[in-house]
């Protein structure tokens, strides 16, 4: 967490709608986390993908307490990515602002009923696929998010390229492949961000996912900084 140059991170996120933070968690980390799919106590639920048009594979979101390193992680991240958020909000004169605290933030969407954790760990196997989406669960949603990818490209899996995708107005949507290392995450908007055009900064709306697993099995780690109602 120390090393991530964060002015790199949000010019980044300003230019391409996303950015990587390499070796986020080692090798050991990555493969804990993986294994710890099977263990139902760490989880709240359960969704098979395909049973609701979301694609194939399926994930779990962890229930509270999360593990210890989670936890930690989420509450590290937050705050450099709060700033970031902030700026944006500025940019598009939007009046919300995010506190400098995750427990602050996470106070606020308790209060409003969005009380469910939101972190998962999602699992896809040959043929799987994640179809474009926005991880929005209630009235507060915080505009950033983060996904770390726990297996090894070319070793444990084929194929199951992060894709991000920027529809903008009276536009083509425009395609981001994102190529990633295990232990890698990379950040991107939940939802929307500013885009800086010829006639100032608009809005434009963004989706994620994941191609078609070619072979194997791919696990990630999502990391969702507002909860669920």
């Amino acid at each position: 967490m120390n090393g991530i140059d964060w002015d790199r991170v949000g010019n980044d996120l300003d230019a391409f709608g996303c950015a990587v933070l390499p070796a986020l968690l080692d090798a050991g980390q990555c493969a804990a986390y993986a294994a710890g799919y099977a263990d139902d106590a760490r989880f709240r639920s359960r969704v098979v993908m395909e049973r609701h048009g979301f694609g194939r594979g399926e994930y779990r979101y962890y229930a509270y307490p999360l593990p210890d390193g989670l936890a930690a992680l989420r509450t590290a991240l937050y705050p450099p990515l709060a700033r970031i958020a902030n700026r944006w909000q500025g940019a598009l004169g939007l009046p919300e602002r995010y506190p400098d605290a995750h427990a602050d933030y996470l106070a606020r969407c308790h209060a409003a009923g969005q009380l469910r954790p939101t972190p998962l760990l999602l699992q896809y196997g040959p043929g799987d696929y994640n179809c474009l989406h926005q991880d929005l669960y209630g009235d507060f949603v915080f505009p950033l998010q983060v996904a770390v990818l726990l297996s090894r490209p070319g070793f444990d899996f084929a194929g199951g390229e992060f894709v991000l995708t920027e529809q903008r107005p009276r536009m083509q949507s425009r395609v981001e492949v994102v190529p990633l290392g295990q232990g890698d995450a990379v950040v991107f908007p939940v939802h929307t961000r500013p885009v800086n055009g010829t006639r100032g900064i608009y809005r434009v709306n963004m989706r994620h996912g994941v191609s078609r697993i070619r072979g194997g099995r791919r696990h990630t780690l999502g990391i969702i900084f507002h909860d669920a109602a």
